[in-house]
């Protein structure tokens, strides 16, 4: 029964990032579409594997960005410049997440382009 209330509790911390995160649902799509591409280009199983696992940590990087960030709101109100500061490292985290996981998927789907 534990494991039914954790994953009932995982689902709807889904649903809040989907209903709350712009950028979460713009990667939701962009990680669909890299599916797509990768099952047309009929790409490796280990491609596959590096594929996907890159679509979750970007995911994953969002949402640890988007808790930070409720954190921060939560304990520090009103503006200050270190909690905007926390803020804009984290943002840039998943930035860097984001670009890596473009970089290694271009080294992964051009060699299948050139085909």
């Amino acid at each position: 029964m534990n494991f039914l209330v954790s994953l009932r509790h995982a689902t709807h911390g889904l649903v809040t990032v989907w209903k709350r995160e712009p950028n979460f649902r713009i990667e939701i799509v962009c990680g669909f579409i890299v599916c797509g591409a990768s099952y047309y280009l009929a790409l490796s199983r280990l491609d596959w594997i590096i594929v996907l696992l890159l679509i979750f940590a970007v995911l994953l990087c969002e949402i640890v960005n988007s808790v930070m960030e409720a954190i921060i709101d939560l304990l520090s109100p009103r503006y200050h410049a270190l909690a905007k500061q926390i803020k804009d490292m984290m943002a840039a985290g998943t930035l860097l997440m984001a670009i890596a996981s473009v970089l290694v998927g271009l080294w992964i789907f051009i060699p299948y382009l050139m085909k």
